[in-house]
């Protein structure tokens, strides 16, 4: 069909740090690769074009997102391609290695690459016989290879010697034949940081560092050695996808609900989560709510941070999108949704509602108060105010009892440090404040050197 480069359109979620791809097939028809359940930008890109999406190819069972490609076969009549080792419980054409998909004039061919999960497919596109390009999902990413302890931490290794095989096999490809992963930058599943989102196999060979070692030992040293923290929300979604995730069939709306009506909620043991910028946010809030910013990276705090089990009410900002809200929640399955304050914080205080406060604090004021780093390991390890102290994020509500005094937490602009102190204000804490900004804008307001670690000093 002569496919050229402009048949493929990748689809960034920058919270996630994923990829998914629209690939047109030439004919007026589509494929989707790794579509996520929010599926806004996908439907976009093919309508711009004109494109029916007549096949969705999941690489692997997803843990940090839900598939979308249910709902592309309900909607849209799409078939769904995916590993016959996944066994998922839905209609889908169940694919073993080497295993072809006719396309209507591309082919898919299946690769069998364990190491992310067990019935990790790879999808190479083909052109007639010409190698195009290969959809790695989270076997070879750039610079890096997916992690491996999903499945458990029992089996990190076992599969880190699968993924070493995984690699190998891809790396046997053309070095002009495209690497197009799901996994970027941005991902908890182990990408490494940097803009670049897609390569080549030759590029792969001369700049990743995994492929670089010497032996199977060395590659699961290396790859094992990098792992961090993952949202909690993981350890739930891959069975969610295997079985396959619900259809929606209603609108993404967020009720507006009185402050009644938000008492009730909180009665019946739901959550109160506050979704405006930090500074609003210390300024006034309603006791015992979370701050989690309405940013890229909110459905990753709200899946490490809340149960899914619970209702949800959100106090948003007047010009906030109560649909991102709901778009990101349902993303990542959480769908106990009870509404939004309506009226925001003013109706809150009109109706002679409390208010909260947390002092948000310049990097010069910081003086000789303790400082408490939630970052991520690898962040705090890169460079540290002095003397900081470190909980993850993730892990501080399990240690909030460590928390000195009168502490000043940060992260690196102010959003997690926020999030943070919103934590331990509800498990007790009244003299928290939060910097504003970063380790870099201490530094520069100091004229010090930032402290750097070389071994992982995270609390879990």
């Amino acid at each position: 069909m002569g496919f050229t480069d402009e048949h493929l359109i990748p689809l960034v979620d920058e919270g996630l740090g994923n990829s998914a791809y629209l690939v047109d097939l030439g004919d007026g028809s589509a494929l989707a690769v790794d579509a996520s359940r929010d599926l806004r930008a996908l439907r976009a890109a093919a309508e711009r074009r004109g494109l029916t999406l007549r096949f969705a190819a999941d690489t692997h069972l997803h843990a940090d997102f839900l598939s979308g490609a249910v709902q592309l076969g309900h909607d849209d009549g799409a078939t769904v391609l995916a590993s016959a080792a996944g066994r998922r419980a839905f209609p889908h054409v169940a694919l073993a290695d080497a295993d072809e998909a006719d396309l209507g004039g591309l082919t898919l061919r299946a690769l069998a690459t364990p190491g992310h999960t067990d019935e990790h497919l790879s999808f190479l596109l083909l052109d007639g016989v010409r190698e195009l390009g290969v959809f790695t999902g989270g076997s070879l990413i750039v610079d890096s290879a997916a992690r491996t302890d999903l499945l458990g931490a029992d089996r990190a290794e076992e599969l880190a010697r699968a993924q070493y095989r995984s690699l190998r096999r891809l790396a046997t490809l053309p070095d002009e034949a495209a690497v197009w992963p799901t996994h970027g930058a941005g991902s908890f599943c182990s990408a490494p940081a940097g803009r670049e989102r897609t390569s080549t196999i030759g590029a792969q060979k001369q700049a990743n560092p995994l492929l670089a070692e010497a032996d199977e030992d060395a590659f699961v040293a290396r790859l094992l050695g990098g792992l961090g923290s993952y949202p909690a929300y993981f350890d739930r979604l891959t069975e969610v996808n295997r079985r396959g995730p619900a259809v929606l069939t209603v609108a993404a709306v967020l009720p507006a609900l009185t402050v009644d009506e938000i008492e009730g909620v909180r009665v019946e043991g739901g959550h109160v989560v506050d979704v405006r910028p930090v500074a609003d946010f210390a300024a006034g809030h309603v006791p015992g709510a979370i701050s989690i910013p309405l940013r890229a990276q909110f459905a990753t705090w709200l899946g490490w941070l809340l149960p899914d089990t619970s209702p949800l009410v959100f106090v948003t900002g007047a010009d906030q999108d109560v649909t991102e809200i709901v778009w990101q929640a349902w993303k990542i399955g959480y769908e106990r949704l009870a509404g939004h304050l309506a009226g925001g914080m003013p109706a809150w205080t009109a109706a002679g509602g409390d208010q909260q406060h947390i002092e948000l604090l310049s990097a010069e004021r910081v003086g000789g108060r303790p400082v408490l780093d939630v970052r991520q390991d690898a962040e705090h390890a890169a460079g540290h105010i002095p003397a900081a102290a470190h909980i993850e994020l993730g892990d501080l509500a399990e240690h909030a009892d460590d928390v000195p005094r009168d502490a000043v937490v940060a992260c690196g602009h102010g959003e997690r440090a926020m999030t943070a102190a919103s934590l331990l204000q509800r498990a007790g804490h009244t003299d928290l404040a939060v910097l504003d900004g970063g380790p870099d804008d201490w530094a520069a307001t100091h004229g010090r050197a930032l402290a750097h670690d070389t071994e992982r000093t995270t609390r879990r």
